[in-house]
C-alpha cells in the first residue's frame, strides 16, 4: 500500500436523519472498520503510553521559526504552554475510543496562522494559542457514518474505508451527536437551535475549529507543506495529479509527522468556522472559534486540499468557503468530508492510550 510508514511522535445529497433508536456500543454501533493496512506493532503504541506518563526519553525541541508560515519545514515539539493538559501530556500520543475508532491527541501550544505568502484571505500571519484536544487519525469513512444509522449521502461508496463526501455541514454535525452519545458523551450541537449551537464546553464529538486543523496539519512545522516541498505531495495526498479523479480509501499516504492521515487529500474538511476573508486581522489570540453567523446558509469554513486539488490548494494555510448545502435538496458537493475533534481531560487521554497501547492499533 502506497506511503503507509509507521506513526512516530515528533521529534520535536439527502439530508440526515435519525432512524430508530438510538445506537449503543454494546449494539454494534461504530463498530471498528476493517483492517487490512500493516499494523505498527504494539511496542510504538507502548513509546507513545511512555510519553504521556512522563517515563519515556525527553524529545529533543529543535524549534520552529516564527514567521509567515512560508519556507522550510522545521521538525518541533508544540509550545507546552496555555492550553497544555496538566500532567505532562505534551507529546502528541495515538489513542483508540470506546467505540474503537483511532485518535491522536494533540497537546495544546501556540503557533503561526496563516501566511503572508499565500492568498488575501491566509494574512495576517497571526499567533494563536490552542488547547489540546483529539482529533481523528482518518477522515470519516463510510463504516463509521453508517454504524450511527445515519444515510450516507457520498458519491463513492464502492470501499466502506472511504471518505464520507457530499455531506451537507448539518449532517457532519448530527453524526458527532451521534457518536458521542453512543459513547456516552455530552453532545456539542445543539439541534434544537437553528444553526445547531456548539457547546465547546462539552466533551462530545465535534467540527475542528479552523485553527486547531491548522494546527494539527502543521504538526510544529512553518512551511506550507508539512513534510516539505510540493514535489514529495505524492507522497502525502490523493490530489488532483495522483486520484484520478475519485475518492480513495483512508490511510493509504503517508501519515503527517504526528500520526493524523489525509490531511492534504482525498476530500476536503468541514470545519466549524464562519468563513471570512478578513477574519484573521480580528481573530482572537486564544482557541479561535470564527466570526458570528450574519445570515441564512452563510459559507462555512473548508480545511485541506481533495482529489480535485491542485497542489497550491493543499498548502495547509490554504482556506476555502463553501456554502453548508443545508437548505439545498440537491447539495452535490463530492469533494467535502469531515473528521471529528473532542476536548479530554489528561486522566481520560492516559486511559485511551493504555487502550491503544494494549491493542497494538495503528493502521486504517
Amino acid at each position: 500500500m502506497e506511503g503507509v510508514g509507521p506513526w512516530t511522535p515528533s521529534a520535536s445529497c439527502q439530508p440526515g436523519g435519525r432512524d430508530g433508536a438510538r445506537p449503543t456500543i454494546g449494539a454494534g454501533a461504530l463498530a471498528r472498520p476493517a483492517r487490512s493496512a500493516p499494523r505498527i506493532c504494539s511496542v510504538l503504541a507502548w513509546a507513545g503510553l511512555a510519553l504521556v506518563c512522563g517515563c519515556g526519553p525527553a524529545s529533543k525541541d529543535t524549534g520552529v521559526a516564527a514567521g509567515s508560515g512560508a519556507g522550510t519545514s522545521t521538525e518541533s515539539a508544540p509550545a507546552a504552554g496555555a492550553g497544555a493538559l496538566p500532567g505532562a501530556v505534551h507529546e502528541p500520543i495515538p489513542v483508540v475510543t470506546k467505540s474503537g475508532i483511532e485518535m491522536v491527541y494533540v497537546p495544546g501550544g501556540e503557533f503561526t496562522m496563516g501566511s503572508a505568502q499565500g492568498n488575501g484571505d491566509e494574512a495576517p500571519a497571526h499567533t494563536v494559542r490552542v488547547t489540546g484536544f483529539l482529533v481523528d487519525r482518518f477522515e470519516v469513512t463510510h463504516e463509521m457514518f453508517v454504524k450511527v444509522q445515519l444515510p450516507d449521502p457520498s458519491r463513492w461508496q464502492g470501499n466502506p474505508r472511504g471518505p464520507v463526501e457530499r455531506l451537507r455541514w448539518r449532517d457532519a454535525k448530527q453524526y458527532c451527536n451521534e457518536r458521542s452519545i453512543a459513547e456516552g458523551l455530552k453532545p456539542c450541537y445543539n439541534e434544537k437551535t437553528a444553526d445547531w449551537d456548539c457547546d465547546f464546553s462539552a466533551d462530545g464529538y465535534r467540527l475542528p475549529t479552523e485553527a486547531e486543523w491548522e494546527y494539527a496539519a502543521r504538526a510544529g512545522t512553518t512551511g506550507p507543506y508539512e513534510f516539505g516541498t510540493a514535489d514529495k505531495l505524492r507522497l502525502y495526498a490523493w490530489y488532483a495529479q495522483s486520484a484520478e479523479e475519485k475518492t480513495h480509501p483512508v490511510g493509504q499516504k503517508k501519515p503527517n509527522r504526528w500520526g493524523i492521515q489525509d490531511l492534504y487529500g482525498n476530500v476536503s474538511e468541514w470545519c466549524e468556522d464562519v468563513y471570512s476573508p478578513t477574519y484573521y486581522a480580528t481573530s482572537p489570540a486564544s482557541d479561535p472559534s470564527g466570526p458570528p453567523n450574519t445570515g441564512k446558509d452563510v459559507k462555512r469554513v473548508i480545511r485541506g486540499g481533495s482529489w480535485r486539488s491542485s497542489a497550491d490548494q493543499c498548502r495547509v494555510s490554504f482556506r476555502q468557503g463553501e456554502k453548508t448545502g443545508d437548505s439545498d435538496a440537491c447539495f452535490s458537493t463530492d469533494y467535502c468530508g469531515f473528521r471529528c475533534v473532542r476536548r479530554a481531560a489528561a486522566d481520560e487521554v492516559r486511559r485511551m492510550a493504555a487502550g491503544a497501547a494494549g491493542a497494538g492499533r495503528t493502521g486504517p
